[in-house]
């Protein structure tokens, strides 16, 4: 496949940019047409970016010219669309969470392989040079055995983020740690190695007007008996506070932090201890927003899983595994009962 791959953009709000930006930046992609229920948005944005603009998604996957759709509306729109880009024969690239319900994770996946596309989560921190470096300690073994991770989001949004009709309900988004701290559990669980096999936790709604929760704090059990924990909440005013994921291991404690999983803050590994000075002045760069700098590797690799007929980075099922545990979360908010982890689609 040597001709450009013409991208398809759903949703013309606050992310939609990057992912413009992204499209826009990668030789071999085009961004042919846009889509948004909002006339102006949708007009202004196409016009922004020199792109077509729709009104209907239907119309636009009805296009032949369209080879992969880009989808960036609010979280309970994801699944639908996807499978109706899937069964239009369009590969897919879904904001996070991919859904908000494990069978609607798990129609994608099967839609997406039975009409042989490809599905991509944007989970783009994982791409993160802190996030990588860790991994790659952690596959070599220079923590040792991981013993405990930790997953800590302490940012804050007004009443007003809450006041647009989508934010922080329960058919559309979620609460702090399906919209806000959903990054941050899969970065967790992916350095760890190994999947969460059990949580508890405990939410509530401590400071805003809204249905889920703006407040959860998790103890999580992994598959090799390691702990871990979770704290996540958007009541820390002023402003953001800390947005971090931490391992510690038999040989190692590390953490990661910055605005966007991007900075290294603590790194104390056996065999690098009188390095760790020249470590952590390394890629210690913040980007200007919670969103990162990395959506144009997301995109990359999507791209090349296309033309290669792969498996991209970060699929379906890699992003189903994050939405496993956030599900299994607010299951056990609502019971008061350790709840086991849902790992096998369908």
């Amino acid at each position: 496949m040597s001709k450009s791959l013409r991208f398809g953009l759903i949703g013309c709000g606050r992310i939609a940019p990057h992912h413009a930006r992204a499209i826009q930046g990668l030789p071999g992609a085009e961004l042919t047409a846009v889509v948004d229920v909002i006339e102006e948005r949708a007009y202004r944005f196409a016009d922004d970016y020199g792109a077509e603009p729709h009104l209907d998604y239907q119309e636009m996957l009805r296009r032949p010219d369209i080879d992969v759709v880009s989808i960036c509306t609010p979280s309970g729109m994801h699944a639908q669309m996807a499978i109706d880009a899937a069964r239009a024969g369009k590969h897919i690239i879904v904001e996070k969470p991919m859904a908000l319900s494990l069978a609607d994770a798990d129609a994608m996946i099967a839609e997406a392989k039975a009409n042989h596309v490809k599905l991509c989560v944007a989970f783009q921190n994982r791409y993160n040079p802190p996030i990588q470096d860790l991994r790659a300690a952690v596959q070599a073994g220079k923590l040792g055995r991981r013993l405990l991770g930790n997953a800590t989001v302490r940012w804050y949004r007004t009443q007003e983020y809450y006041n647009d009709g989508w934010h922080g309900t329960w058919a559309m988004d979620g609460g702090a740690l399906m919209n806000q701290s959903i990054h941050h559990v899969d970065a967790l669980v992916w350095l760890m190695g190994e999947p969460v096999e059990s949580v508890f936790a405990y939410s509530a709604t401590l400071a805003h007007e809204m249905e889920a929760e703006d407040t959860v704090v998790v103890a999580l059990r992994f598959a090799s008996g390691a702990l871990g924990s979770i704290e996540a909440t958007t009541i820390t005013y002023p402003t953001d506070l800390e947005g971090s994921v931490t391992l510690l291991g038999e040989r190692g404690s590390v953490k990661i932090g910055g605005v966007a999983l991007n900075r290294k803050e603590m790194w104390k590994i056996e065999g690098e201890l009188e390095r760790e000075a020249e470590i952590l002045s390394e890629n210690q760069v913040d980007p200007l927003s919670v969103y990162g700098t990395s959506h144009p590797h997301v995109f990359n690799d999507f791209l090349a899983a296309i033309r290669e007929d792969r498996e991209p980075f970060v699929n379906g099922t890699e992003g189903r595994a994050a939405l496993a545990v956030v599900l299994g979360v607010y299951e056990s908010a609502r019971t008061g009962q350790p709840v086991l982890i849902n790992h096998r689609p369908g």
